[in-house]
């Protein structure tokens, strides 16, 4: 990592012209993965990641560079080309950093760098043997497993120079059924910002279970019906129709050019009066979670809906700088390579009074999706789709029976609108978001929930309530 003395130089260069804010971010990140086909290990990974991103800000205009030639020379040349993209008065000034120090919020145990491959090895055969043994028809089972080690020092031109630390593992189990004349398969994917106490402290061979038991399930499942209909979704990964369908609009890269279908509708109803949600940047070792974002500001809690009202959207500097807000501890990105935007960490709904039991017993027609997979949605319109990898049919108040190919189809105004009952069972779920800064950690969730009317579409006919 570069010396302070060397950070406020070349942060002194970035202002010689129009620019009147610049960061310079560096980062060391260390990985290893592995793959394993049944009991074979098929591949394993591990590798150095180390570069420096330089950004410059003039009003509400930034220019970005990035490398991984990082001797000083480069970096100073580096420094004034990126400056040359301005023009006007001279903002330099000497610079004198000062580091910032805090509290870390995600203590690790068992950091994986201090381990070898057959500890991490050892994990994946303890999932994968679960899976297999579960029962005759899982056929095939593909275990995966990753560790990551990033280290980023952040530097401004304000004097804030501060560190961070993260620390990352997941295990990833999918589960293929077969009968010998179709397939079916089921996967389950947990992680936190722990290190290896992590499967200390989860039932490791129930979670390849779990993904064995989504196959067999959905192996002899009916295709699902289509047609409008009430839909209970329920918790975990379930809120990344949240995350999806309401979350990237409330984002201010969105927000900020009026991109969003919730652009200018702060303190305004925007939900059912049972709806509230947060993003949650501070929950002690989540998926999601970081001490800072990546541009040196502490994450904290964001109340985004509060009984139906919209409350708050998430910001980075840019782009509170264009709607005239402050930051919210919402920037974020891959990896040096990529310009900082606002995205969420730990996005979910919070609990209601309705017990999922108490769901289902008031719907006399209509779809349990318990687990969802990917979707896609337009910010600008609220527009989405999503895959229900786990579902059931529901008549006259109880589930009958597991239907496969249901698609939620939608619009996420809408969508919120018709939430009539939230549940007791907050949980939440990993998974990996994309956008213009690159694929980031980032925790979904909710409790089980009640959409009064939502377009199922399936392989089989049309049927009505």
């Amino acid at each position: 990592m570069l010396e302070k003395q060397q950070l406020e130089q070349i942060l002194s260069v970035c202002l010689t012209t129009g620019g009147d804010f610049a960061e310079v971010f560096e980062e060391k990140k260390f990985t290893s993965s592995y793959s394993m086909l049944n009991e074979t290990v098929e591949n394993a990974n591990s590798g150095i990641v180390y570069g420096i991103g330089l950004r410059i800000l003039q009003g509400t205009n930034s220019v970005y560079a990035y490398t991984n030639q990082t001797d000083f020379n480069n970096l100073m040349k580096m420094a004034k080309d990126l400056a040359d993209s301005f023009e006007g008065e001279s903002h330099a000034k000497e610079i004198a950093l000062k580091d910032v120090v805090y509290e870390n919020r995600h203590p690790v145990a068992k950091h994986p760098s201090q381990y070898g491959s057959d500890e991490k090895i050892a994990i994946m055969r303890k999932a994968g043997n679960a899976a297999l043994a579960y029962d005759e028809k899982i056929t095939k089972v593909n275990v995966s497993y990753m560790d990551e080690e990033q280290h980023v020092v952040i530097s401004n031109t304000d004097g804030k120079r501060i560190e961070d630390t993260r620390i990352r593992t997941r295990l990833g189990i999918v589960a293929i059924a077969s009968d010998g004349e179709k397939m079916q398969d089921g996967s389950y994917a947990p992680g936190a910002s722990k290190g290896l106490e992590f499967y200390d402290e989860m039932d490791v061979e129930e979670a390849g279970r779990e993904a064995a038991r989504i196959a067999l399930t959905m192996l002899d499942a009916d295709e699902c019906p289509s047609g409008t209909m009430p839909v209970i979704i329920d918790n975990g990964f379930g809120g990344v129709i949240f995350h999806e369908a309401c979350g990237h609009s409330l984002e201010a890269a969105s927000v900020a050019k009026n991109q969003s279908v919730f652009a200018g509708k702060l303190n305004q109803k925007i939900a059912s009066d049972c709806v509230s949600a947060v993003d949650d940047g501070t929950i002690p070792n989540a998926w999601g979670s970081c001490n800072i974002d990546d541009e040196g500001n502490f994450m904290q809690r964001n109340v985004l809906i509060e009984n139906g009202i919209l409350k708050g959207y998430l910001i980075d500097p840019l782009n509170g700088r264009r709607m005239n807000m402050n930051q919210t501890g919402s920037s974020r990105r891959q990896s040096y390579k990529y310009e900082p935007v606002s995205r969420m960490t730990n996005t979910f709904i919070l609990e209601g009074k309705s017990t999922l039991e108490e769901m289902i017993a008031a719907t006399s027609y209509g779809l349990y999706a318990k687990s969802l997979g990917g979707g896609s949605v337009d910010p600008s319109t609220g527009d989405f789709n999503f895959a229900v990898n786990e579902g059931y049919l529901i008549e006259n108040g109880k589930i009958v029976k597991p239907v496969k190919g249901a698609t939620l189809i939608g619009n996420g105004a809408d969508t919120l609108m018709k939430i009539d009952h939230v549940g007791t069972n907050l949980k939440r779920a990993q998974g990996m978001c994309g956008a213009s800064s690159g694929s980031i950690p980032v925790d979904v969730g909710q409790p089980a929930i009640r959409v009064s009317a939502m377009i199922v579409g399936g392989k089989e006919g049309e049927v009505h309530e």
